[in-house]
């Protein structure tokens, strides 16, 4: 029942209703903890996935502690090399990157990285995960030469193993992007970009949360050129796609909002862009209360 509890509320999730979401979760957690006890590996995958929904919507205090408590269960009882500990690694140092706490984080992607490619050969998925993840944390820190042939590696796995319009391969075009785009390469981030872009539409549909982040890279790839009228409508739409998906106070739409903001001052439409810069930051505001701190 657990299991089939948990299937539901990462669909709920998938659709941006964290609430019913939040709630099978739990049930599941409470329905595995009475079955197996505070330290079976079960328990730890419901923690992980309650931690997974709370961080998704930008709970990241309410996030950590579950991270952590599954982490450890997961090494207690499966051993350190396992690869469920890599997915418990990741996750928190995925959190960590997130609160700006990259020395914290780098060593734990490393880790994670030994354990996948340890346990699964140099050539699989979860390895090209791993890739990303620490390539990521590179890039947010501006090291760049470290994360280019990370990313570079990782899109080449993905397209081997997974084919070439998989949804894992979209995640490494667009984080490759993001990167050359990052160093002011836009002749090389667009083309990236827009096959992301036209994987997950045909893929994973119009409204994902994903897409939501694919418009908003396209749309400020477009800015930083000054191509407002390619961005705005770009913009627009992951507005709509990240309400839907991830609800009106996630911090990636606060960001979305900061952007189109931006477009809307450049093209002499202040009154607009007011009303969105203040959407973002009572955003912003409401996540800095509810955030652990750094």
């Amino acid at each position: 029942m657990a299991v089939g509890l948990g299937n539901l509320a990462v669909a709920y999730s998938a659709q941006g209703k964290y609430p019913e979401a939040e709630l099978l979760h739990r049930r599941a957690l409470a329905i595995r903890e009475k079955a197996f006890g505070l330290q079976h590996p079960a328990v730890a995958s419901s923690l992980n996935n309650l931690a997974g929904l709370y961080a998704a919507q930008g709970k990241y205090g309410e996030a950590e502690p579950l991270y952590r408590r599954a982490l450890a269960i997961r090494e207690e009882t499966l051993g350190p090399e396992h690869p469920d500990v890599a997915t418990g690694l990741n996750s928190l140092a995925v959190l960590y990157g997130a609160l700006g706490k990259y020395p914290a984080a780098e060593p734990l992607h490393r880790r994670a990285l030994a354990i996948r490619a340890k346990a699964f050969g140099l050539q699989h998925p979860a390895v090209a995960s791993s890739l990303n993840d620490l390539a990521e944390l590179y890039r947010a820190q501006g090291r760049y030469s470290e994360a280019e042939p990370l990313h570079q590696r990782a899109l080449a796995i993905g397209e081997t193993a997974l084919g070439t319009e998989h949804p894992a391969v979209a995640v490494s075009l667009n984080n490759l992007a993001l990167l050359y785009r990052a160093q002011g390469k836009f002749a090389e981030a667009e083309p990236l970009y827009r096959r992301a872009l036209a994987i997950g539409e045909k893929k994973l549909g119009a409204e994902p949360p994903h897409m939501a982040t694919s418009h908003n890279n396209l749309a400020a790839l477009y800015a930083a050129q000054g191509k407002y009228a390619e961005a705005e409508p770009l913009y627009r739409r992951a507005v709509v796609v990240a309400e839907k998906a991830l609800g009106p106070e996630h911090p990636n739409l606060a960001v979305v909002l900061d952007g189109l903001a931006a477009v809307l001052r450049k093209t002499d439409r202040k009154a607009e862009a007011e009303q969105m810069e203040d959407r973002a930051t009572l955003i912003s505001a409401k996540r800095a209360q509810t955030s652990p701190t750094r």
